[in-house]
């Protein structure tokens, strides 16, 4: 049995299938359904590298506690929707997505660890995400238009400073110094 374990677990780091992303958990099947191509963190990155995957997940993760709290407006009203054990759902979404998007943050911290400005900008753009999912509960007095314009227009904040963030990132590519074929061969081989 041991063996076997072994053997699987060699095999799969000598085909680099761990190394792929490895800042997403794996899919898995579900009742005979095969899971989906991407973890459900970064649904919408067909294929990118890590920084890619959490500015997604930014998204993705704010819609996802978003529409648990809509449940619970919902299902308790706005002016309940506060209170005691009403937020249940919400906190539980809340934990969730915190835990969700640590890996791909620490993921796109790495990648982007060249670039002061990018990483500045990365840890603002997560700051901005924990104030904004702990933002959803709704405000004494806000009418349902201000509530809903609240909470959706941060999606343009994270889109502008995703875009900060990109941009930092190719200026801080494009000025890199590019090392010579060859020189680069000889630093592998002094290895």
């Amino acid at each position: 049995m041991r063996l076997a374990i072994l053997a699987t677990l060699a095999a799969s780091l000598l085909s680099g299938s761990l190394s792929a992303q490895s800042y997403l958990a794996k899919p898995q099947v579900v009742g005979g359904n095969p899971g989906p191509a991407h973890n459900y963190v970064c649904p919408n990155v067909e294929a990118g590298g890590a920084l890619d995957c959490y500015l997604d997940a930014v998204l993705h993760l704010y819609t996802m506690c978003r529409h648990v709290k809509s449940l619970e407006i919902i299902e308790y009203g706005y002016d309940k929707s506060g209170e005691g054990t009403n937020t249940a759902k919400s906190d539980s979404c809340i934990t969730k997505q915190k835990g969700n998007i640590a890996r791909p943050l620490q993921s796109a911290l790495r990648e982007v660890g060249g670039s002061k400005h990018a990483t500045e900008e990365l840890r603002a753009l997560h700051d901005l995400w924990l104030l904004s999912v702990a933002s959803l509960t709704w405000r004494a007095g806000e009418s349902d238009v201000d509530y809903t314009a609240r909470t959706g227009f941060v999606y343009a904040d994270f889109a502008q400073r995703a875009d900060v963030i990109r941009e930092a990132v190719t200026v801080q590519r494009a000025s890199a110094p590019k090392a010579s074929i060859r020189q680069a061969s000889r630093d592998k081989a002094a290895r």
